[in-house]
């Protein structure tokens, strides 16, 4: 890693940091749209993980090398075939769900590469999205911070819309968490909750 200070989780993302908990000590992990490799980064200093990182926007890939990490870059629609199968312990794909196009394949792909995928979203289904569909727009926030016309997600789902994804790719869901400003959401999770996270493995 460069000379700059420590990560800590406190810098990170509050998504990533909730995405970090569930990565164990020692793994191999694979960072679909890393960004500028700060997840990766935080993991390896640590956890001592091993990670890799696939991205396509050249100043996140500049920023990756200032961040010491491994990062190609190629887009995630073209599918992960420069990857062995099983050759990591877990695939991680925060918040770019919903601007895949082939969105089962890209799960399909994650259960190849490695033993456990990592999902966030935002999720369609919250309250504050459903009203202002019933006034007549699409649903703006920090977490759908685009206008219709310009924003970069294609398929929206609720957590419901997920679960059904899963079963269709046949993979078993391990964990999720659903938050609300980053705070656990226990009722209600499709109608109270503004992010998910779900944890998953090839089914049996």
């Amino acid at each position: 890693m460069n000379d700059t200070a420590a990560l800590s989780v406190a810098n990170l993302r509050p998504d990533l940091a909730a995405i970090a908990e569930w990565i164990q000590p020692g793994k191999k992990v694979l960072d679909l749209g890393c960004g500028d490799g700060s997840l990766l980064r935080y993991l390896h200093e640590t956890k001592d993980v091993f990670g890799y990182g696939v991205e396509i926007n050249d100043q996140n890939l500049l920023n990756c090398f200032y961040n010491g990490i491994n990062v190609i870059q190629n887009d995630l629609e073209s599918g992960l075939s420069s990857f062995e199968s099983g050759s990591f312990d877990y695939v991680i794909l925060s918040q770019t769900l919903q601007a895949m196009r082939h969105t089962e394949d890209i799960i399909k792909e994650m259960l190849r590469v490695g033993k456990q995928g990592i999902v966030s979203f935002p999720n369609f289904g919250y309250w504050r999205n459903r009203l202002q569909v019933i006034l007549g727009q699409m649903p703006m926030s920090k977490a759908l911070p685009y206008h219709w016309y310009d924003t970069p997600n294609i398929h929206l789902c609720t957590l419901n819309d997920f679960e059904d994804l899963c079963r269709r790719c046949d993979a078993r869901i391990l964990e999720r968490r659903v938050t609300s400003n980053y705070r656990p959401v226990h009722f209600l999770p499709n109608l109270m909750g503004v992010l998910a996270f779900y944890r998953f493995e090839r089914a049996k």
